[in-house]
């Protein structure tokens, strides 16, 4: 249990940092965000690859592939809703 732990967070920190350097712009949370962005992006591709009915082919490096892609996707969804509701910001004044 605490073996498999700590496999998560370092593929999620592997699959977070290199997800993001592929998308511009800053990581929400910093280093910590990274990781977690990471470990979220390894269980989305988990979840595709469970219904495509692909995962019991992998090696580590292949869940590393599919973890990278997966903090990708969910970095560029998380980095496209911060940047509409920055700048969707009123002052509360009517002209």
């Amino acid at each position: 249990m605490i073996g498999t732990l700590i496999v998560w967070l370092i593929v999620g920190a592997i699959a977070g940092g290199v997800a993001s350097l592929i998308v511009p712009g800053r990581t929400p949370g910093g280093a910590i965000g990274a990781v977690l962005v990471g470990i979220a992006g390894g269980i989305l591709g988990g979840l595709v690859l469970d219904l495509l009915d692909v995962s019991s082919n992998l090696s580590w490096i292949g869940s590393l592939v599919v973890a990278i892609i997966g903090a990708v996707a969910v970095l560029f969804i998380m980095r496209k809703m911060n940047a509409g509701s920055s700048g969707s910001v009123s002052s509360g004044r009517r002209a």
